[in-house]
């Protein structure tokens, strides 16, 4: 099994298409949406990861491509400064995945990037800039 975290872009016409419904069951691919943003008449984006046998997701890319979605690599990620961080645990309480908590013994925060869904709500709330978005 392979697993792959894509941004998905939609043009209007493909709003209203059950493209990730395909996914689940044309190609047999788990899909978790990590966030979406879909307003009407104008452009969808998706940050998706796929997960499934690798030749069902090469299928699955064929088809979107097919569909006019288009399909780029996440190059988004987190990054976390512990030396600017003075664990206030702020950002703790507005993490949705638990990729930001707290060790229990020594109070300390902590990062985990495989649980992040880079939903950028701890970059508000964290007053020592110890977390930012990367491009």
């Amino acid at each position: 099994m392979v697993k792959k975290k894509l941004v998905l872009s939609f043009p209007p016409r493909l709003i209203q298409e059950p493209v990730t419904y395909h996914l689940i069951r044309d190609y047999d691919l788990q899909v978790n949406i990590m966030r979406a943003t879909v307003k009407p008449r104008e452009r969808g984006r998706m940050v998706v990861e796929l997960k499934g046998e690798k030749e069902n997701l090469d299928r699955a890319l064929a088809y979107m491509d097919e569909q006019g979605v288009q399909v780029d690599t996440m190059v988004q990620e987190m990054r976390y400064y512990p030396d600017r961080c003075v664990h206030c645990t702020a950002c703790t309480a507005v993490c949705p995945t638990g990729a930001l908590s707290v060790e229990p013994t020594t109070r300390e925060t902590l990062f985990d990037a495989s649980h992040c869904i880079i939903c950028e709500a701890c970059i508000p709330t964290c007053a020592y800039a110890a977390i930012e978005s990367q491009f």
